[in-house]
């Protein structure tokens, strides 16, 4: 993956989040309203939550600015999305669980495969690791 098809994925990642981060934190009840879904009895179990999406936007938006250096993130990212993911699906398939939450466990599939693809393309040259410290 080339330094600007990497700096695209992880802008796209931190505005993807981050809108998202902001919507369920600022504005939930429009959300849940939005996708005609009852919302829990407390906004902090949403709120909470939308703080840390910010918190990972801000994350790849680092990622973005400086794929190589900040390569020791990516696998914080892909584990979010893997979490996200595993939560979704795993309710999807066995008990069930609202619409709204679908679009987003897709999104985060392809995003955690890209971002995977990502942390691969990144790997030091191995020339470059065997090399003494001096050498580099």
């Amino acid at each position: 993956m080339t330094q600007p098809m990497l700096r695209a994925l992880f802008y796209i990642g931190a505005l993807y989040d981050g809108i998202l981060g902001v919507a369920f934190m600022f504005v939930p009840a429009s959300v849940f309203a939005g996708f005609n879904v009852t919302p829990p009895n407390h906004w902090g179990y949403v709120q909470f939550p939308a703080g840390l999406l910010v918190v990972f936007a801000l994350m790849y938006a680092a990622v973005a600015r400086h794929p190589q250096r900040n390569r020791n993130l990516i696998p914080y990212g892909i584990l979010l999305k893997v979490c996200y993911c595993g939560v979704v699906f795993g309710y999807w398939f066995t008990s069930g669980i609202p619409g709204m939450w679908k679009p987003f466990a897709i999104a985060d599939l392809i995003f955690a495969a890209l971002f995977w693809w990502a942390y691969a393309s990144t790997a030091p040259d191995e020339r470059e690791s065997a090399a003494p410290p001096g050498a580099r």
